[in-house]
C-alpha cells in the first residue's frame, strides 16, 4: 500500500547482545546491569560481523549452568524481520508467532528490536483506516482531530463525489422521456442501484481482505474477477426474481398493461447491474493498486459511481428498447 509504515519506522536498539561464546554467568552479569534501564526479553547471539545466530530466552538463561556458553543453550537461526519490511507483510508473518519482540536484521545482520506490542497496535490503526479510506477519511483523521483539518480531509472527496454523482444523473437524464411516460421506472431505480451497490461492496471487501492478508497473489486477478462475476451473476438471478415479481405487482396494481415485460426488464436489468458491480469491486482495486496507488483510497466512491451508471443505464435503455 502507499506510504505504509515499515519495520524499520518502529525499530530500537537491540538492547542485549552477545558473542555466542559468552558464558551465561558473564551474560546474566551484563543483564542484570542492562534491566536497570531498560526492558529486556531476550539476549541476541551475534557473530563477529553483527550477523544474527541465535536467541536466548530469560528462562532458559536462568535453567543453564553458570559455565555454558550462548552457543550451547540459544535457540539457532531465530525469526528474525527485515528492517525494510512492510507492517502488512511483517504481520502476515507473526500471525503465528506471538513474541513479545521481535530482531530485526539488515541482510542478516542485527541492527535492532521491535515490539510485538507496538506492531498490533500500528497494525490496528492501519486496518481501522481501511475503511475510511474506501470513502475519502483520511487515515491521519481521529475523533480528536480539530474541526477545520477534518473539513479539509473529507471536503475535497465529497466534492469529487459530487462529480461522480453528476455522471450518474446525466445517465438518468437521457432517459427523460421514458421515466416521464412509465413513471413507475423511478420507482425502481433506487432498488437497481442499492441491490448492485451491496454486491460490489462485497466484492471490494473480500478483495481488500485479500491484498491485505497476501491471499491474493500475483497472477490470481483473473480468477477473483470471474469469482466475483459468477456470483454477481447467481445473486442478480435470485435477487433479480424477487425485484420482477415486486415490479410485476405494483405494475398491475398501477393498472399498467405492460406489467409482465417491465417485470422480465427489471429482472434482467438487476442481473446485469449486479454482474457489473461484482467484477467492478474486484477490478476498482486491482487497478489502483496496479497503478501504485493505495487499493482502498476511495475506492467506495469509484464503485457507487460504477454501480449506479450501469444499473440505471441498464435499466432505462432496457425498458426504451422493449416498451416502446
Amino acid at each position: 500500500m502507499a506510504d505504509e509504515p515499515l519495520i524499520a519506522d518502529f525499530m530500537e536498539d537491540p538492547g542485549a547482545v552477545a558473542p555466542p561464546g559468552q558464558t551465561v554467568a558473564a551474560t546474566v552479569d551484563a543483564v542484570r546491569e542492562l534491566v536497570k534501564t531498560r526492558f529486556i526479553t531476550y539476549v541476541y547471539v551475534t557473530a563477529p560481523d553483527g550477523a544474527l545466530q541465535g536467541v536466548v530466552a530469560m528462562r532458559d538463561l536462568l535453567l543453564a549452568r553458570p559455565d555454558q556458553t550462548l552457543g550451547e543453550v540459544m535457540l539457532a537461526n531465530p525469526f528474525a524481520l527485515a528492517v525494510d519490511m512492510p507492517l502488512s507483510e511483517a504481520m502476515r508473518h507473526m500471525v503465528h508467532r506471538h513474541f513479545p519482540s521481535y530482531p530485526v536484521c539488515d541482510q542478516g545482520r542485527l541492527v535492532g528490536i521491535v515490539w510485538g506490542s507496538k506492531l498490533f497496535e500500528a497494525h490496528t490503526v492501519e486496518i481501522t483506516a481501511q475503511a475510511g479510506r474506501m470513502v475519502g477519511v483520511e487515515k491521519e483523521e481521529r475523533f480528536s482531530t480539530p474541526l477545520m483539518r477534518a473539513l479539509l480531509f473529507r471536503h475535497p472527496w465529497l466534492q469529487f463525489n459530487l462529480l461522480t454523482a453528476f455522471v450518474a444523473a446525466a445517465v438518468v437524464g437521457i432517459f427523460q422521456d421514458t421515466i416521464e411516460q412509465v413513471a413507475l421506472l423511478a420507482v425502481f431505480l433506487p432498488v437497481l442501484a442499492g441491490q448492485s451497490g451491496n454486491t460490489g461492496c462485497q466484492a471490494l471487501a473480500v478483495t481488500l481482505r485479500g491484498m491485505t492478508l497476501n491471499d491474493l497473489r500475483a497472477g490470481m486477478e483473473q480468477k477473483l474477477v470471474a469469482k466475483e462475476g459468477l456470483l454477481g451473476l447467481m445473486n442478480g438471478a435470485f435477487v433479480g426474481i424477487s425485484a420482477g415479481v415486486g415490479m410485476y405487482i405494483f405494475a398491475s396494481m398501477q393498472g399498467n398493461p405492460q406489467a409482465l415485460r417491465l417485470a422480465v426488464i427489471t429482472w434482467v436489468a438487476m442481473v446485469g447491474a449486479c454482474v457489473s458491480s461484482g467484477v467492478s469491486g474486484a477490478l476498482i482495486p486491482l487497478t489502483l493498486r496496479r497503478v501504485g496507488a493505495d487499493p482502498a483510497t476511495a475506492s467506495g466512491i469509484f464503485l457507487t459511481t460504477m454501480t449506479d451508471v450501469v444499473s440505471m443505464g441498464m435499466f432505462l435503455g432496457l425498458a426504451t428498447l422493449f416498451l416502446f
